[in-house]
């Protein structure tokens, strides 16, 4: 269906889109409201603005520093594409550009008009001799408003020690206070009490539906292909929305547009190899990279000709071409493409996969005005098949996504900078089916497709109000269409249906429409002590009906419909903040409550996949969470690393579920301890380790049994009401540099997860005891032991 129409479809989006100017227009004139109260100055002011890139690969840098050496309060930063803007009276200036990792540069200015600057900075590992101090003198994380927010840093992902060797964004952020990971080894992961699929993962502006490997022991983001991550879990920006409880923010690299390179590495199960390069020198580039695992290649060495058959791996593919037309214009296309592929051969076989592309088109209006626009495609399905004679079927699912977006950036003054822009997505939700032969035993059973189109807008304003007080505030407006065809039935509380309607094509069944209104300030104490608070409201409309613990291939995405109303969340919180030690050190401690509406839950039993009823198979509730966060890092030197801890609790309140009472959520947990050191020994080394601790997840045990017909059947009484027992490891990683060649150079990176042995549970199953069965015995089952590593990285 979704291929049939696409052309329909690209007009319906455009028309959509073009109804959003309205919006556009209402920002507009907000935004020239917000400009003319803003207090005039007779001063005459200049801007300067320009580019901010890698010295040695062209690649721009995103949240690189500039401040100006005589208004210690004027800077900013460059924004997701490298631009940056400020504005100063008439004067001579000398600017300060800084990144992390980078060697600050200080540049004398002339401002008698406005000046367009470009600047390029040289990364610390590429000089031969580095006689300036590591320590930058960076202290936004105290001044800047925007609270509840991690950038990573890619240097030190790669260092961090994670099970099978394999350097894993996400598997690094769930060490992060508030970020816990849904099981050991897996990347799932839930922020601030929110469920897994409350998480916005973005690649390249693009959404990631399922974003692990192998059921989650691999996430599907190749280092070797990301420049910059940034995770906000409270204080959300406005341009962001769709989910409640955080944005994962990841880009890739663009391509070193100086010259070509080929870099990658060989590991125990699996491989990966990069190559960029200019298109046209200094004006455009590319950039791909793939990755395979190779664990299918000794199934086949298996004496047993059913394993011999079998298949077992996945695999990955980025790729990113740019240009820049000129100093105003510049395209960019990117794409993701992976698949995971397992079957037993004659057996079964399954295969689950994403893809996404994004074409954007950079303009720079002005010395002030920004412009980013981007059509945007996603795409989850899996397959799953069954190859037994009697029992032949394939049953299918998908998600089809196609978003169009603007963004502007006005960089008014000093004190302000505006952000707005309007986007439409159109959502095309195949839920399942399942077809069979003639001989199967298996009916054939499909689900009807879904359609449903969400458009939003949004306007915030970054205000640096004094010396001491900073603000971003904003407001997103957010709705959803659900529109036909199909047959769309309305369900009471027990899951009867009361009413039953047929929609045409592009009939709208149910609209919602909601206000997310975002603010956070901060209170400089000094320059490295403050004081911050936010509020924010988020709205979800796209969900997953999932009974595990984390993202699975067989994972069911619905639209809020004439039933599912969308899921909202409100956040407040506040924390201090504190730099020290030249600011190599920073520390903080947040606090949060959240308040959770319409949240979705399953009846005891609940059949979900392929089932056209599943709607009335969910009860609906609210929720709650809270929690204290610290956090303490040191960001320079020879040692680094972190200390995060999280105190926290997570409950839900459904009719019908614990006489109505409020629960844990299974991924409620109590306490969580997460410890990360890197020591660079010398040139040649660099050492690691992490060791985490998690108090047990809530689970629902049996409290009694009964047998009929010689089967033991358990009885379950309130859901969530025990704890597994606590988790723990330590994982240790080194890295051995080889010598510098002009042209070629290789590393070794070794790795041990789980280096003491500790049996985590990762299942707690019960059973009739063998010599009594009239007791019961707890089985638990851990995953991993000791998990020794090892890889050969190489670049020339």
């Amino acid at each position: 269906m979704f291929t049939k129409n696409r052309e329909l479809l690209m007009v319906k989006l455009l028309h959509i889109f073009c109804k959003g100017q309205i919006q556009l227009k209402l920002l507009l004139s907000i935004s020239c409201f917000l400009i003319t109260i803003m207090p005039a100055t007779a001063q005459k002011k200049f801007a300067i603005n320009g580019i901010i890139k890698d010295e040695a690969t062209g690649e721009t840098l995103i949240g690189a520093t500039v401040t100006i050496r005589e208004m210690a309060q004027n800077g900013t930063a460059s924004n997701s594409y490298g631009f940056y803007s400020l504005s100063a009276p008439e004067g001579e200036y000398t600017l300060v550009y800084s990144f992390v990792g980078y060697v600050p540069v200080s540049q004398t200015v002339s401002l008698h008009q406005d000046v367009k600057l470009d600047i390029a900075l040289n990364s610390k590992n590429n000089l031969k001799e580095v006689v300036i101090s590591n320590k930058t003198p960076n202290n936004d994380n105290v001044l800047s408003a925007q609270m509840g927010v991690e950038k990573m840093d890619m240097a030190q992902i790669n260092n961090v020690p994670v099970i099978f060797g394999e350097k894993d964004i996400l598997k690094t952020i769930s060490l992060l206070p508030g970020v816990e990971a849904a099981s050991e080894g897996n990347t799932g992961y839930y922020v601030r009490g929110g469920a897994s699929d409350q998480n916005l993962i973005l690649l390249d502006e693009a959404t990631v539906y399922n974003a692990s490997h192998l059921f989650g022991f691999f996430s599907t983001f190749n280092s070797d292909a990301i420049k910059d991550v940034s995770l906000y879990k409270g204080g959300m920006p406005a341009q962001y929305g769709g989910r409640l409880s955080s944005v994962l923010d990841v880009k890739m690299n663009e391509g070193n547009n100086k010259e070509y390179t080929v870099d990658g590495g060989l590991g125990l199960i699996s491989s990966r190899i990069k190559i960029e390069g200019p298109i046209v020198k200094d004006k455009g580039s590319f950039m791909i990279s793939a990755r395979r695992t190779y664990i299918d290649l000794f199934l086949k060495a298996s004496s047993d000709s059913n394993i011999r058959g079998s298949s077992i791996y996945f695999y990955d593919l980025n790729a990113k071409f740019n240009y820049h037309f000129d100093q105003k214009n510049a395209i960019y296309l990117s794409g993701y493409f992976g698949k995971d592929v397992l079957g037993l051969q004659n057996t079964f076989g399954t295969n689950w996969g994403n893809a996404t592309g994004t074409l954007r088109f950079n303009h720079i209006f002005n010395s002030k005005l920004f412009s980013n626009t981007s059509l945007i495609y996603s795409n989850y399905n899996y397959v799953i098949q069954s190859f037994i004679v009697d029992n032949q079927f394939k049953a299918t699912s998908a998600i089809n996504d196609l978003n169009l977006k603007e963004d502007l950036q006005y960089f008014i003054n000093s004190k302000h900078t505006l952000s707005f822009g309007i986007n439409a997505v159109h959502h095309n939700l195949a839920p399942g089916s399942v077809t069979s032969t003639q001989n199967s035993g298996v009916n054939n059973k499909i689900v009807e497709s879904r359609y449903g189109t969400e458009t939003a807008a949004y306007i915030s304003d970054d205000w640096h109000v004094s010396d001491k007080i900073n603000l971003l505030y904003g407001m997103r407006f957010s709705d959803i269409f659900l529109t036909g065809p199909g047959t769309f039935n309305t369900y009471d509380a027990l899951g009867n249906v009361t009413s039953s309607k047929i929609y045409g094509s592009g009939a709208i069944v149910k609209s919602y429409f909601n206000l997310e209104p975002r603010f956070s300030a901060s209170y400089s104490l000094n320059d490295q002590n403050s004081i911050k608070l936010s509020y924010n409201r988020n709205t979800q409309n796209v969900h997953i009906l999932n009974n595990s613990t984390s993202s699975t291939p067989t994972d069911l995405y619905v639209l809020s419909s004439n039933n599912i109303k969308p899921e909202i969340a409100d956040q407040i919180s506040t924390g201090y903040f504190k730099n020290f030690n030249e600011n190599a050190f920073e520390f903080s401690g947040e606090v949060y409550y959240k308040w959770l509406q319409n949240q979705i839950d399953y009846k005891n039993g609940a059949q979900l996949i392929a089932n056209p009823n599943v709607e009335s198979q969910l009860v609906y509730g609210v929720g709650r969470a809270y929690g204290l966060e610290l956090f303490l890092k040191k960001k320079y030197g020879k040692f680094n690393g972190w200390i995060g801890y999280t105190l926290s609790r997570t409950e839900g309140k459904f009719d019908g579920i614990n006489n109505g009472n409020y629960f844990p959520n299974k991924y409620d947990r109590t306490h969580d301890v997460s410890v990360v050191g890197i020591y660079q020994l010398n040139k040649r080394w660099t050492f690691s380790s992490t060791f985490v601790y998690g108090t047990g997840d809530a689970v629902t045990y049996p409290t009694g049994k009964y047998n009929i017909g010689g089967l033991t059947t358990y009885y379950y009484s309130s859901r969530n009401g025990y704890r597994e027992p606590s988790t723990n490891h330590l994982d240790l990683g080194a890295t051995l540099e080889g010598k510098q060649h002009k042209k070629y150079h290789s590393s070794w990176t070794f790795g041990v997860y789980n280096a003491y042995n500790r049996k985590n549970p990762y299942t707690i199953t019960f059973q009739d005891s063998k010599t009594d069965p009239t007791r019961t015995e707890a089985v638990e089952t851990s995953l991993f032991g000791i998990v020794p590593s090892v890889t050969w990285n190489f670049k020339f």
